[in-house]
């Protein structure tokens, strides 16, 4: 009877919805009569696909007055061309707006043919049941949507349980087909997107790709148990996964320590391991669920395109093959739109390619003894805070080996590859050039280390780095290889090409470490968030900042040091006045009446006037303090001048050698800048150059500086590849400032105390261990450095290779008074030795001179001489004459001539007798004038021949 009433019902409502259509007809274009199809898998959810939309049609809230909803149903061929010509001939050719598509869960059905069909045409297809990654993809599958979400959304519930379990880092094993990479891409693409801390992200050891329907994995399986990574995430069928869970049980790998998370199809094998985890979609099976939620959607979808859009018919036929219907697309962005808060699935909401999101798993595990599957926590949507929630029971896990305590995850290496680079005193490298010579117990032997992974060069290390490596493998229990840094640097972020493409990557230290060629790096490697996001970071093993080094300025200890005292314009001043008071002494003393004292001295002489060498010997004695012992002015009027030059002496001597002290000993040298908040820093001046080491930690910490960006733009095409050859440069002042870490300058500055570091501290941070993400030794390793601080054991290494006690002695050295050196008068003694070299090339001419005057006089004598002769031989002839005449007067008076001539001679001998037979020179006449004045006989003519006893030469 029921049964008759509702069919009476029915029919009255469609009566009237036929009304109110033709009604509608008249005031408005968009259709009242939609008809939706499906195409099913069995008659029972064809069944309930029809009941669904008859009672649709009472649900106000979907379903708007006049509107009235039909269907069209068939079942699923095996034969995908048949169920497309069905598709044709049932479905299209009755106008439906939508095809709902579902698909047994076993066997190899597919709705590829009904979505190609409807597609075609821009039908919207809602699929309950398929989950192949295929149906993505929009270029094929153009209008196909699903509430079943496709196999790679697992990878989302993946990453929640790494995350919950704190699994970093994992080796990903999938099949080479679409769902196996769809599952890969969508894994890395949520791992590396999380919004949480950064030191959550999972990293992907090693990827595990194989075709479907191998016979063995042994050997893949036995390259991943010697990867690191101990948790395994699992894509593969349920053929490849027995295959896989056998050989692996054969190596052990399903056993404690190890860890498998798996996806649903992999569940199925008979061999699955105990104590493997799995997934499982809520619902998966409750086609009824799904036919429902469809349908609602699809209805919410046509009541908002109803109010805001104008819908046309649908397609009638398949013969038209060129119309495509543009309300199927406007109706599929209307669909994927849709959200169901309350479906019979859970939330129901679709992504951009139609794929249900939101969707709800349960956590398997394996457990023999409980049935098998046990369901040990659920992915499900929280409204609170309107996303997926994990929850797990961890309690009522148990995991490979019938262990109920969650593994590691990872197997820790005992042997690590550890990476370092020379940066004194942190690492000193030396290079053994003899064959058989080895590294002493204080070095440890670090080689190169290439891209290839081998080692080069015979080198060993040694510093404040290679001792804390030392402590730090006896603290926590590990063997090491050390190697240098390939390149010699620590690391830049640079973009690099790649077969066309271009990336950012790291270089150096950082490189080697991100690309997982090592393990550690043990240097003065600074922590900075750009580094931290790629690797990880003990705590600081020793706290530094940024400073700058630069070489103290250098007295100007020129071979002129002597005359810096006072300037150029008063040295010629001061010269000029030496000469000025000598030539007014001169003529004051010359030109006094008083200039004379005519005082007789011993010799019987006077004291002669003062003149004008003696008086610039005087000006120049009394300017250089010396005594004056002669070539004193005797004038009073000149000696009043004397005396105020004296005092002008003494203010010019004293106020020089108060400066000299000051230029020479007393000033000390001062830094040039002030920090880095100089001026002359900040806006860099031509004659200042700064630099610092290219992709350093210090060039990154300018980079972010945004009030240092134009001191950076300067610096930046003056940095060096390496600190040592700035440090170098520095010291040969080829380089005004350099901007490093504090520790390394504070030690260079310790060892030479030319050089000195300038202005406070910037920048401050820390040194610390480099490690690759998610390494198991990063706190080992951190809390064995926390030990050494406590301990003393850092101090210890500070005051060994650092300080070195060092840097007390330059404290002394600057505490100290300067002194004196031969570089400071070095002018002084190239002076005296410049008057040396003078007096003797001097005294050198005065007797070449004298030698010609000598000469000149000689020959002056001989012509004296010569004239003299003459003069005599025109005397004797006179005097011959004289005597033939007086003896002929003689002889006429009777006189003997005899005795004549010898009475003359006897007369001049006596004569000569009395003043001495001298020999007459040049300028002695006027002495002889006086003597013989004064006795007052007359002298001797000096051209008479001097006298002898014999003179009967002379008688004729």
């Amino acid at each position: 009877m029921w049964r008759t009433n509702i069919k009476i019902l029915v029919f009255c409502n469609f009566v009237f919805v036929l009304v109110l259509a033709n009604q509608r007809d008249w005031n408005a274009p968009n259709p009242t009569v939609f008809n939706i199809g499906g195409v099913l898998s069995s008659n029972e959810s064809e069944k309930y696909f029809k009941e669904t939309i008859d009672h649709l049609n009472f649900d106000s809230q979907y379903v708007p007055k006049g509107v009235t909803y039909y269907h069209t149903a068939i079942l699923m061929d095996p034969n995908p061309i048949r169920t497309a010509l069905n598709v044709c001939k049932f479905l299209i050719a009755s106008k439906v707006y939508a095809v709902v598509v579902s698909h047994p869960l076993t066997g190899d059905l597919s709705p590829a043919a009904v979505s190609y069909t409807s597609g075609f045409y821009h039908i919207p297809v809602i699929g309950i049941s398929s989950r192949d990654s295929a149906f993505s993809d929009k270029n094929i599958h153009v209008s196909f949507l699903r509430t079943v979400p496709p196999y790679s959304h697992q990878a989302d519930v993946w990453v929640d349980m790494l995350k919950y379990f704190n699994y970093k880092k994992v080796i990903f094993i999938h099949s080479s087909d679409t769902d196996g990479r769809a599952l890969l891409g969508r894994f890395q693409t949520t791992s590396q997107s999380l919004e949480d801390d950064v030191d959550i992200k999972v990293q992907v050891e090693s990827v595990i790709e194989f075709e479907p329907g191998f016979e063995s994995f042994r050997e893949q399986l036995v390259d991943m148990k010697n990867a690191q990574a101990r948790v395994y995430l699992m894509f593969a069928n349920k053929h490849d996964a027995k295959i896989i869970f056998r050989d692996a049980a054969s190596l052990n790998m399903t056993d404690a320590g190890y860890a498998w998370i798996v996806t649903e199809q992999a569940l199925e094998a008979d061999n699955v391991p105990e104590g493997i985890l799995g997934l499982q979609l809520v619902n998966a099976t409750d086609e009824k669920a799904h036919i429902r939620d469809s349908i609602y959607v699809l209805a919410s979808a046509l009541r908002d395109m109803n109010q805001t859009r104008e819908i046309t018919e649908a397609p009638k036929d398949c013969d038209n093959s060129g119309s495509i219907w543009e309300t199927g697309k406007d109706l599929f962005n209307f669909i994927r739109k849709q959200v169901l808060l309350n479906g019979e699935t859970g939330k129901v909401a679709f992504d951009d390619q139609g794929d249900r999101i939101n969707a709800e798993y349960n956590i398997v595990n394996i457990q023999r003894k409980k049935k098998n599957k046990v369901v040990v926590g659920k992915h499900f949507f929280n409204r609170e805070t309107n996303k997926m929630h994990l929850t797990v029971d961890e309690k009522s896990i148990i995991w490979p080996g019938r262990q109920s305590i969650k593994p590691e995850g990872f197997m820790i290496p005992t042997h690590l590859k550890v990476l370092t680079i020379e940066e004194k005193p942190f690492v000193y490298v030396r290079k053994i050039l003899e064959p058989n010579e080895g590294c002493t117990a204080e070095e440890i032997p670090c080689p190169h280390f290439n891209t290839s992974g081998d080692l080069t060069d015979n080198l060993c290390c040694k510093g404040y780095c290679m001792d804390l490596l030392k402590e730090l493998s006896r603290k926590i229990n590990f063997t090491y290889s050390l190697a240098l840094s390939p390149d010699g640097q620590f690391g830049n972020y640079v973009i690099r090409n790649h077969s066309g493409s271009t990336r950012k990557e790291w270089t150096g230290l950082i490189g080697e470490l991100v690309g997982e060629r090592a393990d550690m790096i043990v240097a003065p490697l600074t922590i900075n968030p750009e580094r931290a996001e790629f690797i990880e970071f003990s705590k600081p093993f020793k706290y530094q900042g940024i400073t700058i080094l630069e070489k103290k300025p250098s007295r100007s200890s020129t071979l002129v040091s002597f005359l810096q005292p006072f300037s150029n314009t008063l040295w010629i001043l001061v010269m000029v006045s030496v000469h000025v008071v000598a030539l007014v002494l001169y003529l004051l003393d010359r030109f006094s009446p008083f200039g004379r004292f005519k005082l007789a001295n011993t010799d019987g002489t006077e004291e002669d006037a003062l003149n004008l060498s003696s008086a610039i010997w005087f000006a120049w004695g009394v300017l250089l303090n010396s005594g004056i012992g002669e070539g004193t002015p005797r004038s009073f009027s000149a000696r009043v001048l004397g005396m105020v030059w004296a005092g002008f002496a003494m203010i010019i001597v004293a106020s020089y050698t108060a400066n000299l002290a000051a230029f020479l000993v007393l000033e000390r040298p001062k830094t040039k800048l002030t920090g880095i908040n100089d001026a002359r820093l900040r806006n860099t001046m031509e004659n200042l150059t700064c630099a610092t080491v290219k992709g350093s930690a210090v060039d990154m910490y300018f980079k972010r500086q945004v009030e240092l960006s134009n001191m950076y733009r300067t610096m930046e095409a003056n940095n060096y590849d390496t600190a040592e050859s700035a440090i170098n440069d520095v010291k040969h002042r080829k380089l005004m400032a350099f901007i490093w870490d504090s520790s390394r300058l504070e030690f260079e500055a310790a060892q030479d105390c030319e050089l000195v570091t300038a202005g406070e501290l910037f920048g401050r941070s820390g040194y610390g261990i480099g490690l690759q993400k998610g390494s198991p030794w990063s706190d080992d390793v951190t809390l064995a450095i926390l030990d050494f601080h406590e301990s003393g054991f850092m101090e210890s290494l500070d005051n060994k290779w650092i300080l070195q006690g060092n840097f007390q002695q330059c404290e002394q050295f600057e505490k100290t008074p300067n002194t004196l050196g031969l570089k400071n008068m070095a002018g002084v003694f190239i002076l005296v030795g410049a008057g040396i070299v003078g007096g003797i090339g001097l005294i050198v001419i005065e007797m070449a001179y004298k030698k010609h005057q000598i000469k000149k006089q000689k020959r002056m004598e001989l012509a004296r001489h010569a004239a003299d002769k003459w003069r005599g031989a025109v005397e004797k002839r006179k005097s011959l004459r004289t005597s033939s005449a007086a003896q002929r007067r003689i002889k006429s008076n009777g006189v003997n001539e005899a005795v004549t001539i010898s009475h003359v001679f006897d007369k001049f001998q006596r004569i000569g007798q009395m003043y001495g037979a001298e020999r007459t020179w040049p300028g002695d006449a006027d002495i002889r004038q006086r003597r013989m004045d004064e006795v007052g006989v007359q002298p001797v003519p000096r051209y008479l021949p001097a006298f002898t006893q014999d003179v009967s030469h002379l008688i004729v």
